[in-house]
């Protein structure tokens, strides 16, 4: 068992009084991420004269574009992120690494289970002869706090013989799968000279015992407020896993890069945004404004995702159907700040000056596309004022709902060989 030190970005703030959920704005108009739609009666453009249209159509207009030049302050952000990820934590724990055994049956938490990946098996990958017997796979556990949930299983493949630091990336599964099922993107990488790392998120994979392991806590956590399954409890281990990976000799602790499908392209999302060692970040058709999904009516899609969870709550707020109250309340509960101050317009101009490239699909209705206006537009504020213009993408699929496709597979590998590879040491 190897010990490491306690998390650098934990350490200096353990004694800051840990916010109540709502204490970062929750319900501060000042504080919502996006304009909230006019709400007026419907006889009111009866009497409006054409030129009162007009100035109210300007009034929007200007308020919109007031909320999209607005300062990200990315370390106050990166601050009180960290505050609430320490607010649900069990005692800390050294950070150790103990050694596992390849998982030969690993568990997918959805049925029919799922076989074959065209997009991961159309990643670019070098032929290399003998390339089983060149591949070194490492299987093992790290401690990011106590409690069964704290032991994170990892998986990393890479080529043996080479003595020099390398670039690193880590991905992230998608809902209800696990490190398992990248395998295919690991492999495509390793042979092309990186450290490819994945892990199971939280409630996944090692990390789950059933089926139902991953609904069971998303509802545990909206009933007891004990824990964040969504999204957040994951984060902490990626600071976790940051810490580990720096400290290897065989990675470059500045090129290190992140990426993940859906859920996945969440965490690899705020894992960069609250830290900065993860160099290079692409999530894929993960992104969204949570904010605007529930002022702008389209939260369905990411609902149906985890159903039973906002099933469970209508039915304790006493309501007849889940409307936008209900996934407003969850989203207060589960993953507090997740729909205000933590909502993709702060939080993706936070990852600047870093390279960041954003692949969503123009039709997906988990991740609107319209929804990503105003982070877009702060985006490219905060990347111009770094002179880094040329690090910020967003790019749409056209006709594509929620999936991860070739092309976003191929557009992720292109930039991080633009990033980390080719990036001196």
């Amino acid at each position: 068992m190897a010990l490491f030190p306690t998390s650098r970005l934990g350490t200096h703030i353990s004694h800051v009084q840990i916010p109540k959920p709502h204490s970062c704005g929750l319900n501060s108009p000042s504080l919502r991420a996006y304009p909230p739609k006019q709400q007026q009666k419907k006889t009111a453009y009866k009497y409006q004269t054409q030129a009162q249209v007009v100035r109210k159509a300007r009034s929007e207009v200007k308020m919109e574009k007031e909320e999209a030049d607005l300062v990200v302050d990315a370390e106050k952000l990166r601050f009180e992120f960290l505050q609430v990820l320490r607010g649900r934590r069990t005692a800390e724990v050294p950070l150790n690494v103990e050694p596992a055994n390849p998982v030969k049956h690993p568990l997918f938490q959805e049925i029919p289970r799922p076989t074959f990946s065209e997009a991961m098996e159309s990643c670019p990958k070098l032929e290399i002869e003998n390339f089983k017997s060149l591949l070194k796979e490492e299987n093992l556990y790290l401690t990011t706090e106590a409690g069964e949930q704290g032991r994170l299983p990892v998986l990393i493949l890479s080529m043996k013989g080479s003595e020099e630091r390398r670039p690193a990336i880590v991905f992230l599964h998608s809902t209800h799968k696990n490190k398992e099922w990248l395998r295919p993107l690991l492999e495509s990488y390793a042979s092309r000279g990186y450290v490819a790392i994945a892990i199971d998120s939280r409630y996944h994979g090692e990390r789950a015992s059933n089926l139902t392991t991953y609904r069971d806590a998303l509802v545990s956590s909206w009933k007891n407020s004990d824990t964040m399954p969504f999204i957040f409890d994951t984060v902490w281990d990626l600071i976790k896993l940051a810490d580990y990976l720096t400290q290897r000799e065989d990675i470059d602790p500045t090129r290190i890069g992140i990426t993940g499908e859906s859920l996945g392209g969440m965490h690899a999302w705020f894992g960069a945004a609250v830290d900065t060692r993860y160099s290079v970040v692409v999530p894929i058709i993960g992104v969204q404004g949570f904010c605007w999904a529930i002022d702008h009516d389209k939260w369905q899609g990411r609902v149906d995702s985890i159903k039973p969870l906002f099933e469970e709550a209508r039915k304790d707020l006493g309501k007849s159907a889940i409307d936008k109250e209900v996934v407003e309340k969850v989203w207060n509960r589960i993953a507090p700040g997740l729909a205000s101050c933590f909502d993709s317009p702060y939080t993706v101009p936070a990852i600047a000056p870093r390279p960041l490239l954003i692949v969503t699909g123009a039709e997906d209705p988990r991740c609107p596309l319209a929804g990503l206006e105003v982070p877009k537009s702060r985006a490219i504020k905060a990347y111009g004022e770094a002179h880094s213009l040329d690090k910020f993408k967003l790019v749409a699929e056209p006709g594509v709902g929620h999936r991860m496709t070739s092309f976003m597979v191929k557009e992720a590998s292109d930039w991080f060989d633009k990033y980390l590879k080719q990036q001196a040491a």
